[in-house]
């Protein structure tokens, strides 16, 4: 379980870097604007598209047989997003009373 929660943070931190940050020396908006608008330019754009690609050496990680890598892979991927749609505030609901 341990292993589990560390991989969905790691994906998750590494999925954000990717998508909605320069990074470090601005390496990340480097790649980014090297990659242009061809597939790996789309894919650096969506937090879902990079997360289940990210995700994929945790899910091969943990498993041990091939089912449970398939299913790891997509329960990382699958929390990493959850943890981006509670963190994420452009995606916060907004209420206001009448």
């Amino acid at each position: 379980m341990l292993y589990f929660l560390l991989s969905v943070l790691a994906a998750w931190r590494i999925t954000h870097l990717v998508v909605k940050e320069d990074g470090p020396f601005d390496v990340v908006f480097l790649l980014r604007k090297k990659a242009g608008n061809g597939f790996w330019g789309k894919l650096m754009d969506c937090f879902y598209c990079a997360g289940i690609w990210v995700a994929l050496p945790f899910g091969c990680w943990l498993g041990s047989v091939w089912w449970e890598r398939l299913l790891y892979w997509f329960a990382v991927s699958g929390a990493a997003c959850l943890l981006e749609r509670a963190t994420d505030k452009q995606d916060a609901p907004f209420y206001k009373e009448d």
